[in-house]
């Protein structure tokens, strides 16, 4: 029998006269994995600082029969981590100059060491790098209880979760399965509400016309003519008022229908953006900037040596690597932007043509925070405000929103912002570094789209696979203090190494069978005592048909 963890009713959380939680019941089982989603500022920390105690609601009461541990999306954390937790996520004595991966690493540790039966993951992976994300999930899948998720990696929802709860206009909604379940579940829903919207809007019409008819037939009847004898206009007009009469109340039973249909609203569509960002003035060079580095280092750490590095002009190129390998420092090389403790001796090339912007993981300090969104996003634009709204829009930060100053805004929602003037600045090349951080699953989806379709050229830093392999037209692989490009796609980049490591198992089934065979020749050259030569010239042949096959 499942055991209940958490049981929570009445949840009732407001914030500026808004009403930011309203939550009838929620109970957590200990063998609940439990993904929570929704856009950025609904409030999804708020409901796990609730659930675990940290926030006090403004009403309801939540019982909580075990103890809970806590993977925090930001901060430091001084907590206990066990000798194996510290191992298996390779975190450092030293707490000085950890980088956004490195305090990840620690929250993760320090969380996991409390082995309590309900674990809350609030963005676990953030600046997590490729490694750290597959070491979680592990990690995760087999850790023993039960746990409440908010992430934005959608194949970390898909591999954990068995349910989702969507947090929107303060209320939870449960769907059963992973993410892509609840992704479908959500598609045909949306199909459904815009064929009963179809269907209403048929239907209004119809009853509207026929309305309309009845009225055109009242009209249409006429009074007796001047001519007409009195007994007969007297018959007439007992015709005409009957005839008005019915023709008035088949109307009015229609006006009745209609008054009384649902109203079904229209299902709110994406919208469309009718030019392509970055293509105002494109790059006329095969290239839009290249670098040539001898020596990169922080700290007096080297980070990369005799390295050479080229953006083509259109391209999409991802620079991967572990946490702590240099990306960042990299990138704000190629933007200019390096401080005094890291030291860059090298050359970039910037074509005259390129125009770069640049999105900072402290990107909020872009921003004026005195301003609305609208006028950031259209702060380095010369492009109309229906585009910059739409771009807005797309980036889930519709209607009115735009016109919230900054200040008033979540962090996610900031994100959104500086993401939004970068590509509607007059820039064609952008350099991002982790633009997918704090961005709500709903919001990723829409800034993958984006940038599929700019049309300039792009460098990005991200953890998410899913987002890389979307978007990434080429890779670059920062390891060991060098730089190696692949020019294809990460699944492109996938099936080469699954065939590398296919030909080197090959290559090792081959070299076993030929020793087999060069030990049984011996043998048969020189057979023992008790040997069939029959035998050992069958196995051979067995041998040979193996080895040809393989070679084949």
């Amino acid at each position: 029998m499942q055991r209940t963890l958490i049981e929570a009713n009445g949840i009732v959380v407001r914030h500026g006269g808004q009403t930011v939680l309203d939550i009838d019941r929620l109970v957590i089982r200990d063998s609940d994995h439990i993904g929570l989603i929704g856009e950025n500022g609904a409030g999804k920390s708020t409901l796990l600082g609730v659930l675990s105690g940290a926030i006090r609601p403004d009403a309801g009461a939540v019982r909580r029969l075990c103890p809970v541990a806590v993977i925090r999306q930001q901060g430091r954390t001084d907590d206990p981590i066990t000798g194996q937790a510290r191992s298996e996520f390779h975190t450092r004595e030293d707490r000085a100059g950890l980088s956004g991966g490195e305090l990840t690493r620690r929250r993760i540790a320090a969380a996991l060491s409390q082995d309590a039966p309900l674990l809350m993951a609030d963005e676990p992976t953030t600046d997590l790098d490729a490694e750290g994300v597959a070491r979680l999930r592990d990690r995760l899948a087999t850790r023993r209880g039960a746990l409440l998720l908010v992430s934005h990696d959608r194949s970390l929802l898909n591999a954990l979760c068995d349910r989702i709860w969507q947090l929107e206009d303060g209320r939870i909604t449960e769907f059963p399965g992973n993410y892509d379940d609840w992704q479908r579940e959500l598609e045909r829903r949306r199909e459904y509400a815009r064929f009963e919207y179809d269907q209403y809007r048929a239907e209004a019409s119809r009853l509207k016309a026929a309305a309309q008819r009845q009225a055109e037939w009242v009209n249409s009847v006429r009074k007796a003519p001047k001519r007409m004898g009195n007994s007969e206009a007297r018959l007439h007009t007992r015709a005409y008022t009957d005839s008005v009469l019915s023709l008035s109340h088949a109307k009015q039973k229609l006006q009745g229908r209609l008054e009384r249909l649902e109203v079904k609203q229209r299902p709110r569509d994406l919208p469309d953006i009718r030019m392509a960002l970055g293509a105002g003035s494109p790059v006329q060079a095969k290239t839009a900037l290249s670098l040539r580095c001898k020596r990169l280092a922080a700290g007096g750490t080297a980070l990369l040596r005799d390295a050479r590095l080229a953006l083509p002009t259109g391209a999409r190129t991802a620079l991967l690597g572990p946490n702590g390998c240099g990306k960042t420092t990299l990138l704000r090389a190629m933007a200019g932007r390096t401080d005094p403790a890291v030291e860059f001796v090298g050359e970039i090339r910037q074509n005259p043509g390129a125009r770069v912007g640049v999105f900072d993981q402290d990107h909020a300090r872009l921003l004026d925070t005195d301003k609305t969104a609208l006028q950031n996003a259209m702060a380095a634009s010369c492009l109309p405000e229906s585009v910059a709204r739409t771009v807005l829009a797309r980036l889930n930060l519709p209607g009115d929103q735009v016109f919230k100053p900054v200040s008033v805004l979540s962090g996610g929602e900031r994100a959104k912002v500086a993401l939004a003037r970068l590509m509607l600045g007059d820039f064609n090349l952008l350099i991002l570094d982790e633009p997918t951080n704090h961005l709500d699953v709903f919001t990723l989806r829409a800034l993958q789209a984006l940038l599929t379709g700019y049309a300039g050229t792009l460098l990005f830093v991200s953890h998410d696979r899913a987002f890389v392999e979307a978007v990434a037209t080429r890779l670059i692989f920062f390891e060991d203090a060098r730089l190696r490009a692949f020019e294809g796609t990460l699944a492109q980049y996938d099936a080469e190494q699954n065939r590398d490591r296919d030909a080197e198992a090959r290559q090792l089934e081959i070299t076993a069978l030929e020793m087999r065979m060069a030990a049984l020749a011996a043998r048969m050259a020189a057979p023992k005592k008790g040997d069939k030569p029959e035998k050992l010239n069958a196995e051979y042949d067995e041998l040979a048909e193996a080895l040809r096959r393989l070679k084949k």
